[in-house]
């Protein structure tokens, strides 16, 4: 046990209990007075029904009583009679009662007293449920709006706050924690604002009982406040430990999922199953010392409350015997500390649920109120006509951290129609460079220009589908072949898709599956290889028909004679268009416009493939090291050594792509 709970585990804390818990209340915003007004009501309901049923109880006991005594005598002459006889404690105990000597059980009055409770108790029932549907319409109402919230923030946050941030645990906050706050506020906040209200009717009936009664019963409240502030204040900060492990794990098992070729190819499992196992441990170890602390303080609390039922039992047994309160009212009174205790001891048992769905809605909270991405400017500057393409990069400086500086002072432009392609080795800044022209990213000074307007100064919206990206990694999305050409532009036509997919060469291989393009993929694409995938995602930019075009290494992971049809689906889509080619493999670029060498975020070199090679720089060197082992290879059969990039290609010129015919 004492593995677990070890105080010097490092485990993070919920920042602020109360602030959130108050701010998962005011969510509750929407028929609040409904569903208190409804609460009061069933609890005055059930607060006033013990003191009916004592009555009732004080009827029987008089009636009992007064059968027993001679009947043409007042009760207090027996009372006095008694005294006299040497029974003063008997007569002490008659004195606070009601009864009628001579005369038995009033029936009639019994039955109405009993009805009436049923009645009660009845109508607390009804409103109990009615009391159940408005907060069940409330949560649903509530949770629905949080993940609306949460899906637009998604939409809004900068690119800068995922690529610091693992998507697991950004998953775990729109899924796990969604459902944990939407099960607290069900249970345990409606619980705890029944609880609360049950508690103040119940001790203003106790204290119009027996004040001295009253204050035994309430010695509880602060034990079980210290109770629940030194057990609680430990216990939320593991339930924060546990939904951040929660995320981490989650985040890991996604990495598995997706990567499960790679993990078996290099025969990793063992290593990623220890790596699971840890991070498992770690959810197992932050959820049991939360739940364990949380658990104690239910049978603490039950202690201090049978402690509480012994003085009463004792104070309240004297109050009878010397009158000063009725049998009835002792009984109504045990029942009211029954119903003073129970939402205490309920409020201490869902103390684990309270918290843990405290911490969750905490990190729902953090993610709502992350800084979102500059909105766009109100005197918006978008281009009344088509965009024509001209970008130009004016003393451009940007950096990720302020004290690692990435682009220096880049200036570059690139005019309608024209390819330019940018290469260098990793961490240039050649990815970050066509992010800036997306505002993905912001400069940090300088200016980047569309035909002439600064991209600050545009809309987002008009900025990106002036664009169009094709990515390494082709992305589809779960539909068929139709709907994932047809994402580029969702009002397009099927014949406007149809001829996106013949432009781009998709239509050969679609034709020769058995469902065409009714053909269903996944998220992952299983259904066809990774260069149908290119060609799919590359058809998808063709029917956008946008003016500027960034193509990120789009062939990187397709065979050779597949390329050969990804780069004659690029060049058509790449005609009358300023594109942006990244790419490792030179053999790709050779036909640019204009090839830019980056090195340490700053543009070293500038030209033509020829212009470069003769130049002997950087280019050159770079050319020279990756195909100095092509030389020997030969191209495979029905296909042009030219069209694959091999060295001779640079002289022939029959290189595929950008302007040129094939």
């Amino acid at each position: 046990m004492s593995e677990f709970m070890d105080e010097q585990a490092p485990t993070p804390q919920i920042k602020a209990f109360w602030p959130t818990a108050l701010r998962l209340v005011r969510e509750l915003g929407r028929f609040r007075i409904r569903l208190v007004v409804v609460a009061v009501a069933s609890v005055l309901l059930q607060v006033a029904a013990p003191r009916v049923l004592g009555h009732a109880m004080d009827l029987i006991f008089a009636g009992v009583v007064g059968s027993q005594t001679p009947a043409g005598v007042s009760s207090g002459a027996v009372v006095e009679g008694l005294r006299a006889q040497g029974q003063g404690q008997l007569a002490d105990m008659l004195s606070g009662m009601r009864f009628v000597p001579g005369s038995g059980i009033d029936f009639p009055a019994l039955a109405q007293a009993l009805l009436t409770v049923v009645g009660m108790y009845g109508l607390a029932a009804v409103f109990m449920w009615i009391q159940g549907r408005i907060l069940n319409d409330l949560v649903m109402h509530v949770v629905y709006d949080l993940r609306r919230r949460v899906e637009a923030k998604v939409n809004a946050l900068p690119l800068s706050y995922f690529d610091t941030r693992q998507r697991g645990d950004v998953l775990s906050r729109t899924t796990n924690d969604m459902d944990n706050v939407q099960q607290a506020l069900q249970q345990a906040f409606a619980q705890l604002v029944y609880s609360l209200l049950t508690i103040v009717g119940v001790g203003v009936m106790m204290f119009t009982i027996s004040w001295q009664l009253a204050l035994v019963t309430l010695v509880a409240l602060p034990v079980s406040g210290v109770v629940v502030g030194i057990i609680g204040k430990r216990s939320q900060k593991l339930f924060g430990a546990q939904w951040k492990s929660t995320g981490e794990l989650n985040g890991h098992v996604e990495e598995s999922f997706t990567g499960h070729d790679v993990v078996r190819v290099f025969g990793r499992g063992p290593a990623m199953r220890e790596r699971f196992d840890e991070r498992n441990e770690a959810v197992y170890g932050a959820a049991f010392r939360a739940q364990f602390l949380s658990g104690m303080m239910m049978p603490i609390m039950q202690f201090v409350n049978y402690l509480g039922y012994v003085g009463i039992a004792v104070l309240g047994a004297l109050k009878v015997a010397n009158g000063q309160i009725s049998l009835g009212a002792a009984t109504a009174f045990i029942q009211y500390t029954r119903q003073f205790n129970e939402p205490i001891a309920q409020i201490a048992g869902m103390a684990n649920m309270l918290q843990s769905g405290v911490a969750s809605g905490e990190r729902v909270f953090e993610l709502l109120d992350e800084p979102e991405q500059p909105a766009d400017v109100d005197a918006a500057r978008d281009p009344e006509e088509r965009v024509r393409g001209r970008i130009e990069f004016r003393d451009v400086d940007f950096s990720y951290t302020p004290d690692r500086p990435l682009i220096r002072d880049l200036s570059l432009r690139a005019e309608p129609g024209q390819t330019v392609a940018i290469v260098g080795p990793t961490g240039a800044g050649k990815t970050t460079l066509v992010n800036l022209i997306m505002r993905f990213y912001d400069v940090d000074a300088g200016a980047i220009t569309l035909d002439g307007v600064d991209v600050r100064d545009m809309t987002r919206d008009r900025l990106r589908q002036s664009t169009g990206m094709v990515l390494q990694d082709a992305v589809l999305f779960e539909g068929s072949i139709l709907e994932n050409i047809r994402y580029g532009r969702l009002d397009a036509s099927d014949e406007e898709v149809l001829a996106a997919a013949r432009a781009t060469y998709v239509d050969r291989f679609v034709r020769a599956l058995p469902e065409g393009y009714g053909t269903v993929i996944d998220q992952e694409g299983g259904a066809i290889s990774a260069g149908e995938r290119q060609l799919i995602t590359i058809a998808r930019a063709f029917l956008a028909d946008p003016a500027v075009l960034i193509l990120d290494e789009a062939t990187s992971s397709v065979d050779t004679r597949t390329e050969v049809l990804v780069q004659r689906a690029m060049s058509a889509l790449r005609a009358q268009r300023t594109s942006f080619v990244i790419a490792h493999r030179l053999s790709t670029i050779r036909d640019a416009d204009t090839i830019l060498v980056m090195e340490a975020g700053e543009i070293v070199e500038q030209g033509g493939h020829l212009e470069l090679m003769e130049a002997h720089g950087p280019y050159r060197a770079l050319y020279e090291s990756q195909f100095a082992a092509a030389q020997a290879v030969e191209a495979p059969d029905g296909v042009e050594p030219g069209s694959l990039g091999s060295p001779g290609a640079a002289e022939t010129g029959a290189v595929e792509g950008g302007h040129r015919a094939t």
